[in-house]
């Protein structure tokens, strides 16, 4: 046992890589990944499942003799209408299951061919172009080498669990339909023989950058959504956490390495609610949030990148735009209920080695696109409501903090399965950002 979790400690320091005009970017070709029932989804209870395929799992397109297990299941999107998505299931032939390791990778993408159940089945896109023609197929390598580590996990005898947090039309940054697309699939999979997760196995819940936002609001909306779920997840770790996007929006402006991500966050925003992007922006913006619109993180590069180069002058404030301030308030951590299955929250603090400047007073540092300062206030809040919280912050950047946070994870929550101890450090964690949590108004 120690040979093995020394395996993967070391997976998971090497390999794990960090992810972040409302078109509807539509995925190709493999039908399983659409539900084209003659019931309609609404008769469907959240969880339920749709059907089910077995399959090689693959790594970088080569398939291993492990096999996966894909579930299309019910679920529901950010504007609480049905929808259906896919999870993939992986676990180890000759172990008795344990428990589920459940994995929210950070794929961020706008573009659903880059969603880890299609790389898990083999659809691996190297070079190509994306469905719209406007990037450079890049965003399936992430998938695959997050998906690397999984077979650490599972030799210590864990089903690995791999949703497609952002559901089949790519609603990047969506984070309440994050929370869903995960509660729901670990409703499915514990309704799968073959998956050999029960409705009482223990659950983890992993994630880094947006497969914290995915964890994070999973074990938000777990109370009341998936009740039966959250008496079931034993931890949650995550690290590099986005918390009041709208702060972020402000911190990350001008960037060198992290302003493109506002494009792909006005894109994701607004495919997620519907919003019409059009009227506020300039043809400049147009042009960039066009040529995002299917992109993944690894090629959104805009160095500079501002929400004023994008948006007429009246627009100049993001709060003269109602339905931006709607839908963001709505991603708001600082506002939603709080979880109560314990957490391991690490954060980094030094996002000038990523190009971004520490904010403005009340911002202040971060790793490059989340804010040290906001995580801390809304870890303080947890803990003052009385949720378990052992918080870490790292002098790291963004894309150099999961070579910790990894290593720590592993150990936390396996610790967590096996039921020991709950560890605090409430009362070490310092003070965060005034402002942090709170929602952003209307202009006046």
């Amino acid at each position: 046992m120690n040979r093995v979790r020394s395996t993967a400690l070391a997976l998971f320091a090497a390999v794990l890589v960090v992810g972040l005009v409302p078109v509807v970017a539509k995925a190709d070709v493999d039908s399983f990944f659409r539900y084209a029932g003659s019931k309609p989804l609404s008769a469907y209870t959240p969880g339920e499942v749709l059907k089910t395929r077995t399959r090689q799992y693959h790594l970088l397109g080569v398939p291993t003799p492990l096999q996966a297990v894909q579930v299309l299941y019910r679920t529901t999107d950010a504007q609480g209408r049905p929808s259906a998505n896919v999870t993939s299931v992986l676990k180890h032939p000759g172990k008795r299951i344990r428990g589920v390791v459940s994995y929210q990778s950070a794929y961020d993408s706008l573009n659903p061919q880059d969603s880890p159940s299609r790389a898990v089945a083999g659809d691996f896109r190297m070079f190509g172009l994306t469905p719209q023609g406007r990037n450079i197929h890049v965003g399936n390598v992430m998938a695959n080498m997050e998906d690397a580590i999984m077979p650490a996990v599972l030799a210590l005898g864990y089903a690995v669990n791999i949703p497609d947090t952002e559901g089949q039309e790519a609603h990047f940054a969506a984070g309440p339909e994050y929370g869903t697309n995960t509660l729901d699939s670990l409703r499915a999979i514990s309704s799968v023989r073959s998956t050999g997760v029960g409705h009482k196995s223990k659950i983890g819940l992993v994630g880094y950058s947006g497969g914290a936002i995915a964890s994070n609001w999973a074990a938000i909306l777990a109370p009341k959504y998936a009740p039966e779920i959250n008496r079931r997840i034993a931890g949650v770790s995550q690290g590099g956490l986005l918390v009041n996007p709208y702060r972020n929006l402000r911190y990350v402006s001008g960037s060198y390495g992290w302003g493109g991500v506002i494009g792909m966050a006005i894109n994701g925003v607004g495919r997620a609610y519907g919003i019409d992007f059009d009227k506020y922006t300039t043809p400049y913006g147009k042009q960039v949030l066009r040529q995002l619109s299917d992109a993944s993180i690894l090629n959104f590069w805009y160095p500079g990148l501002t929400w004023r180069k994008l948006v007429k002058p009246q627009y100049f404030n993001p709060a003269s735009v109602p339905p931006f301030v709607e839908a963001v308030n709505k991603l708001n951590m600082g506002t939603a209920p709080v979880p109560t299955a314990p957490m391991f929250i690490a954060q980094s603090d030094n996002g000038v080695l990523e190009g971004t400047l520490p904010g403005p007073p009340g911002i202040g540092l971060g790793d490059g696109v989340m804010i040290t300062g906001d995580v801390r206030a809304l870890a303080r809040r947890y803990c003052r409501a009385g949720t378990s919280v052992e918080y870490h912050q790292y002098p790291l950047s963004h894309t150099t903090g999961p070579n910790l946070w990894g290593i720590e994870t592993v150990v936390w929550l396996l610790d967590r399965m096996s039921g020991k101890r709950v560890p605090s450090n409430c009362g070490q964690i310092p003070r965060g950002n005034p402002d942090a949590l709170k929602p952003l108004q209307h202009a006046r």
